[in-house]
């Protein structure tokens, strides 16, 4: 994905502009752009690298006018470089587009625009589109919102993009399709952002843009449309977003910040939520479908990365608690299959930008088959909110960090409520059972806060650990995705090679790569597969392996074999992947810091993947 904004009104729009993009940094950080109009014209800068290198570059030059447009990039068409940077221009050199997206009938079209004479300074679809706009512009006799809206309809793919016109310079274009995009509506201006994070702090007031809208902005005028044409009434909605959600508060980096806020969120997600003395829980989201709960067949759940990691969490917690069969599945191959699915199936996408392209793709699908489709989802007035029929937000607060912390832990906390809440819709657990549970999950965040007190000691294993090449996670039940996420955590942020498994699988394979340099951390908690686990580390030590363990406060016998022990609270196995996963997490973070590497915003990385 990549990042998006845009300025009109009575303010000097080069300040608002770089400031956003540094906000959005975490959506691509290859290269970026800004294009302004003013009284000289239409002027361009862009340059590879961070937002730091545009600012760098653009010093000293004309950056005046009320007009603009930014963009900073996660490459997909074209190597990361100046002249693939966005923004682009037309084939005159007066129209200027900034897209997030791709354009997959972009070659057909770019073949046809070169027998018209047109050429082309780039590698990027992107390019090919904006020529695609100046051709139907000069040619058809039409205004410029009508030339997008005829171009768009030629194109197939996912955009969200932005155009301006130097001979038209007090408006600006703008329209989306399966990428994300946010219009600020202020006193006299209009911004545009792919999220609400650069517009926080100069307006509350915002309208999600939908599939197939475009949007007409003048300093003083907004229009919507669809792309059949037909005028649409905006629905402007007031953020709840707050400024200093989206800076370091102290913390060296957001990471680390988002890790440290984890028991904050985690409570905010159980807040009118849970009813420990009452044994209850309530979850508005999905209550109107609290009946179809008691007689569904099957829960399929789809998600990618580690939003997949929680879902394998969830299926332990709900055929555990509410007795129903699941499934979890990797969106971007559920949804090239042909799965069997029917009316009586719950779908449960989970996502925490709420816009990862193959988790919406596979909504579609499900949807389409009759299935019931709840989301799990962190950001409001996200895409996917809108495809499902009902769902439960996150409400962990924005996520800067391209490597997820936060947003697990909390998608794992709605999906424990969400296997609760059907048990309590079943009938499959007692209601002195669900008094006991709810009243342990209600103290987990004081729990979590007890965990990260291991920091200081992690960072001192840490570097033991940091110039490793290879890295095995273990876990048995529940603390196997556990172990899948902490693979992922360090392999994201440190580039060392690490693979999670079930403890029991080491034995198919992964134990012939153990020797005195392989660090393997297992997940050694006090539940149901303790002693097996026991075993597990026993012959991991007989092939001189270095064992880490993470073990329930007090262990005296893992403590025995391992090399290196972190404690965390005693809690029931339900809520131990909430507890182990905090460790894992600060151990990834401080072995890439001692790496010297870029822990929130790490390489060929970014935090959605909006295009497939």
């Amino acid at each position: 994905m990549c990042g998006i904004v845009g300025y009109i009104g009575h303010r000097e729009a080069w300040p608002i502009v770089i400031k956003g993009l540094k906000r959005l940094e975490y959506r691509g950080y290859d290269s970026a752009g800004i294009a302004l109009i003013n009284d000289s014209g239409l002027n361009i800068y862009k340059k590879a690298g961070k937002v730091q290198e545009l600012e760098n570059f653009a010093a000293g030059k004309n950056l005046s006018g009320s007009i603009g447009i930014g963009h900073t990039r996660w490459a997909t068409h074209g190597a990361p470089s100046d002249r693939n940077s966005h923004p682009h221009t037309s084939n005159n050199g007066k129209l200027s587009i900034i897209h997030n997206g791709i354009i997959e009938n972009y070659a057909t079209l770019k073949e046809e625009l070169l027998t018209r004479g047109h050429e082309f300074k780039s590698d990027t679809d992107t390019e090919v589109l904006v020529h695609l706009i100046e051709e139907i512009y000069k040619n058809d006799n039409t205004d410029l919102l009508e030339a997008v809206r005829l171009a768009l309809n030629e194109v197939s793919g996912a955009y969200a993009i932005v155009v301006m016109d130097e001979e038209q310079p007090g408006q600006l274009i703008a329209a989306r399709k399966g990428s994300p995009m946010v219009i600020g509506v202020g006193d006299g201006e209009y911004f545009i952002a792919s999220d609400a994070t650069p517009i926080v702090e100069y307006t509350k007031n915002v309208i999600y843009l939908n599939d197939n809208e475009i949007a007409f902005l003048k300093r003083d005028e907004l229009l919507i449309k669809r792309l059949d044409n037909v005028v649409q009434s905006p629905y402007i909605q007031e953020l709840e977003l707050k400024l200093e959600m989206l800076e370091k508060g102290g913390y060296e980096h957001f990471m680390l910040k988002e890790i440290f806020e984890q028991a904050r969120s985690i409570r905010d997600c159980m807040r009118g939520r849970i009813y420990p003395n009452e044994g209850k829980v309530q979850l508005g989201g999905i209550k109107e479908y609290a009946d179809k709960l008691k007689n569904i067949d099957r829960i399929i759940i789809v998600a990618c990365g580690t939003s997949w990691h929680a879902g394998l969490v969830g299926e332990y917690l709900i055929e555990e608690y509410a007795r129903i069969p699941v499934e979890v599945e990797y969106a971007s191959e559920f949804r090239y299959r042909n799965p069997i699915i029917t009316e009586k199936d719950v779908v449960i996408a989970i996502s925490q930008s709420g816009e990862t392209a193959d988790t919406m793709a596979a909504i579609e699908m499900a949807k389409e088959k009759g299935a019931t489709i709840f989301g799990v989802c962190n950001v409001v007035g996200a895409s996917i909110p809108r495809l499902t029929h009902a769902g439960v937000y996150t409400h962990a607060g924005p996520e800067i960090g391209v490597a997820s912390t936060k947003a697990f832990t909390a998608q794992v906390t709605v999906l424990t409520l969400m296997a609760f809440y059907m048990a309590q819709q079943k009938g499959t657990l007692t209601h002195s059972k669900l008094v006991e549970l709810l009243t342990e999950l209600d103290c987990i965040p004081e729990k979590i806060q007890m965990a990260l007190e291991s920091n200081e000691m992690i960072k001192e294993i840490s570097e033991k650990f940091k110039d490793s090449r290879n890295c095995l996670f273990l876990g048995r039940g529940s603390g196997f995705p556990v172990a899948l996420e902490g693979a992922l955590k360090l392999k994201e942020i440190s580039y060392i090679h690490a693979e999670g498994y079930p403890a029991a699988e080491m034995k198919h394979g992964p134990i012939a790569l153990i020797d005195e340099e392989m660090p393997v951390v297992v997940i050694a908690t006090k539940n149901s597969s303790y002693e097996k686990v026991i075993s597990n580390i026993q012959e991991v030590k007989a092939r001189k392996g270095i064992v880490l363990a993470i073990v329930t406060e007090g262990d005296i016998e893992v403590r025995k074999m391992a090399d290196y022990c972190i404690e965390i609270p005693d809690a029931s196995e339900a809520f131990l992947p909430l507890l182990a996963t905090i460790p894992l997490q600060l151990l990834s973070y401080h072995i890439a810091v001692l790496r010297g590497c870029n822990v929130d915003q790490p390489r060929n990385l970014a935090k959605s993947v909006t295009v497939e």
